[in-house]
């Protein structure tokens, strides 16, 4: 999957939590978290750490049923980690 349309899925998955719509929103989540760990994997240590500081903090948004902290994750955090990611 190219960057342009994991970023477009991310923020599919933010709309979608922004919504209320959080068991659909859930398993486009799990998509795009297992394509940006296939990316990641091959990334330096400093955005592999970025990484894991910014899933963990989206499973915990997810598990307070926080959906608009959790959107925002999606939308700004993690597109600005992919931008990361393709530049380094």
């Amino acid at each position: 999957m190219s960057e342009e349309l994991l970023v477009d899925q991310a923020r599919q998955c933010s709309a979608l939590f922004r919504l209320g719509r959080d068991v659909e929103a859930a398993l486009v989540m799990i998509e795009v978290a297992e394509q940006v760990q296939s990316r990641v994997g091959g990334a330096d240590s400093q955005i592999a750490a970025r990484w894991m500081a910014l899933l963990t903090g989206m499973l915990d948004s997810q598990e307070r049923q926080d959906w608009l902290a959790l959107a925002d994750y999606l939308e700004y955090e993690l597109v600005d980690l992919l931008m990361a990611v393709n530049s380094a």
